[in-house]
Parts: structure tokens; C-alpha cells; sequence
């Protein structure tokens, strides 16, 4: 008799353990998809402005006509920083710099960062062809 009521403790324990591993493991769960969709608008949002810049004439130009390199943001063109800067949600900086250097910011924010870059290569002006190649990077994180 003595001996049933110790296996029925065991087993109640266990499912005890269980029953709380079990809820804790939902909890982290749903978290780790919350981040997951951030990351995942964030480098939507990223992409698409990047292309509109990529695939716009006077974008380009404005990229390709600067003459020192890299640009940090203070010093960014103000039709490229408008573009940038209608990312809703996230807090944005650009940076451009030639294509064969890495591109980064010179501080980082303690936030999770998120980050994508495009190469702007070659634009035809008045007939001539310029190659002058570029890559513009966004750096965004949320508000």
C-alpha cells in the first residue's frame, strides 16, 4: 500500500514538471516569433526603399556624382535621406562607400541592428557612360 502512494507522488511530480516546462516553453516561443517578424518587416521595409533608390535616376545620380567617399549621414543628400527616412518604425542611417571597402557605422546603438546594402554602379549622363561603382548601406533598428 505504502509503495503506490510513492509511485502516484513520482508521477504527479513529473507531470508537475511538465505541465510548467511546457507553459514556459509557449512563453519563449512567442517571443522568439515576435522577433523573428521584426527582423523579418525590417529588411522588407530595407530592400524595398533600397530598390526605389537603385531603379530612380536622380537617386543614383546623386550617389554616383559624390566625390568624396565614405558619406556618413550628417553629410548624406537630402533627397536620399527623405527616401531613408520614410522606414516607419525604425530609427535609419545610411552610409555610402566604395564597393570594395566594408561599409559600417562608426558607433553601433545597443539595439538589434539590421542591415542591407545595394550597389549603385553605373549611370549614363549626356551620352557618356560613368563607371564610378557604390554601395549604400541602411542600418535600422527600432524606435
Amino acid at each position: 500500500m505504502m509503495n503506490k502512494k510513492a509511485w502516484v507522488r513520482i508521477v504527479e511530480a513529473f507531470l508537475a514538471i511538465m505541465l510548467i516546462v511546457g507553459v514556459l516553453l509557449i512563453i519563449l516561443s512567442r517571443d522568439y516569433a515576435k522577433d523573428a517578424d521584426s527582423s523579418e518587416r525590417a529588411y522588407k521595409e530595407e530592400l524595398s526603399v533600397l530598390r526605389e533608390i537603385q531603379l530612380d535616376r536622380s537617386f543614383r545620380q546623386s550617389i554616383i556624382g559624390l566625390l568624396t567617399l565614405p558619406v556618413e549621414w550628417e553629410n548624406f543628400p537630402q533627397n536620399l535621406k527623405d527616401k531613408i527616412n520614410e522606414i516607419q518604425g525604425y530609427t535609419c542611417e545610411a552610409k555610402i562607400c566604395s564597393f570594395d571597402v566594408e561599409c559600417e557605422l562608426d558607433y553601433y546603438p545597443d539595439k538589434n541592428i539590421y542591415s542591407q546594402a545595394v550597389l549603385i554602379s553605373a549611370d549614363t549622363i549626356q551620352g557618356t557612360a560613368k563607371y564610378s561603382p557604390r554601395q549604400l548601406r541602411i542600418f535600422c533598428w527600432e524606435e
